[in-house]
């Protein structure tokens, strides 16, 4: 149920804002996400702690370098470093206490890389299996 509503006001968004939005993975059962504004945005069926615990681990393991974080209790922010020095940017914010929404952000402004953000987060939805 909340997945259709959340497409019926992504849409809705799209339709009458005209809004960039593109959905991928939908119908092959991965999960929905959304990009919007160089943000690839997927919620997740965990805990807060538990995804945040997954997203630094993921861009450790990708030789990410960290350069800060960020956390009030329901919403967090990792930057770090491509090891091209291009930044990435993972925000995390607590839907409800067993979901949390995702955003990945990689490279500059205007040039900003979409497949190194699938790749963060088929890393975090692996390790949050």
């Amino acid at each position: 149920m909340k997945r259709n509503l959340f497409i019926l006001l992504a849409l809705a968004c799209y339709v009458f804002t005209g809004c960039e939005l593109v959905f991928i993975g939908a119908a092959s059962g991965t999960g929905v996400y959304s990009y919007m504004d160089g943000q690839l945005i997927r919620s997740y069926q965990a805990p807060f702690d538990k995804t945040n615990r997954a997203c630094t681990a993921t861009l450790e393991n990708l030789k990410m370098a960290i350069t800060e974080e960020t956390s009030d209790g329901i919403r967090a922010t990792i930057k770090a470093k491509q090891t091209d020095g291009s930044p990435v940017t993972v925000q995390t914010v607590m839907i409800d206490p067993k979901i949390t929404e995702v955003s990945v952000r990689s490279g500059v402004v205007g040039v900003w890389d979409k497949k190194i953000s699938e790749l963060i987060h088929a890393s975090i939805a692996q390790r949050l299996q």
